[in-house]
């Protein structure tokens, strides 16, 4: 089992009202804060968002090397989808792949593919796909 997933954002403000509406509306309620970073948790596995001081580079690039998406597994079915879609601009993201939306994965593979302003993708998945 996953225990958490860290991921170092260049705006912690940004990183909060998008990650933070995301994933609040997935299920996850917020665990830690702190100066430099905020947590959701659900169960026993948590995501974080970090603005460290630590950071090499400026931006986060899903076409390099590294981390290329999450995926998360969304309640509710194809209805409740659209409607996270609708709200998800409101808060920092984009539909991806809108020409396919919501097979783009596939003809069997309902799902909604958003990426915030810093470049992170996720991936949001209905049903048993």
């Amino acid at each position: 089992m996953l225990h958490h997933v860290e991921l170092w954002v260049p705006d912690l403000g940004r990183a909060v009202e998008s990650w933070g509406w995301l994933l609040e509306r997935l299920g996850h309620e917020p665990y830690q804060d702190w100066p430099t970073g905020r947590s959701w948790r659900a169960g026993a596995t948590y995501v974080v968002v970090e603005q460290s001081p630590a950071m090499a580079a400026g931006h986060h690039d899903r076409l390099r090397p590294g981390l290329n998406h999450l995926a998360f597994h969304a309640p509710g079915d194809r209805g409740d989808l659209d409607a996270l879609v609708a709200e998800a601009s409101e808060h920092g993201w984009r539909l991806l792949f809108p020409d396919r939306h919501p097979y783009a994965g596939g003809p069997e593979h309902c799902a909604a593919y958003l990426e915030n302003t810093d470049g992170f993708e996720v991936e949001l998945v209905v049903g048993n796909a």
